[in-house]
């Protein structure tokens, strides 16, 4: 199981990584495309889109390298059981929280997919297509939270907390 929940972080980086390659790719189009009279329909929305698709599906690798913001301020300061109480409480609300998120993500993908929404610009591209992207990117950081809360409830050192930063 460990080995699945990696390589699903993993992938969800990697998946990341080409989303910002092809932001990188339609500013480069515009760039050139000016150089000619050539105007790219949609360029913006759709970096737009490929930006916010970018931040979802980064979010679980971040919780793995240990870069996401934390108060470490006060949890330096704690030691035993208060650490590990505070830690159990924060990973908690904050699965209830990415769980609702996810859910509300699902169902709005769901309604866009019904209604036949499109995306506002020049492209009629469909708008559940990158909202999906958000929702796969926030069911991967669901799955992360929970695997880093049970993690913590075995009385284990996290991923965001191990040297290397979760490269077990």
């Amino acid at each position: 199981m460990r080995k699945f929940l990696d390589g699903l972080y993993r992938l969800s980086g990697f998946l990341a990584g080409l989303l910002v390659v092809f932001i990188f790719l339609i500013i480069l189009a515009q760039i050139v495309g000016r150089q000619f009279g050539v105007a790219i329909p949609s360029a913006n929305e759709l970096s737009g889109f490929a930006m916010a698709g970018a931040v979802f599906l980064a979010l679980a690798p971040t919780l793995r390298a240990g870069a996401h913001i934390r108060v470490g301020v006060l949890i330096r300061r704690l030691q035993g059981k208060a650490r590990r109480g505070l830690e159990l409480g924060v990973g908690g609300f904050s699965l209830l929280a990415s769980s609702y998120a996810t859910l509300q993500l699902w169902r709005l993908v769901l309604d866009s997919y019904s209604f036949g929404d499109l995306a506002p610009g020049l492209l009629p591209l469909p708008i559940w297509i990158p909202q999906s992207l958000l929702a796969v990117g926030i069911s991967i950081f669901t799955v992360a939270l929970a695997d880093t809360l049970v993690v913590l409830w075995r009385g284990e050192m996290p991923s965001y907390l191990s040297e290397g930063g979760g490269q077990e």
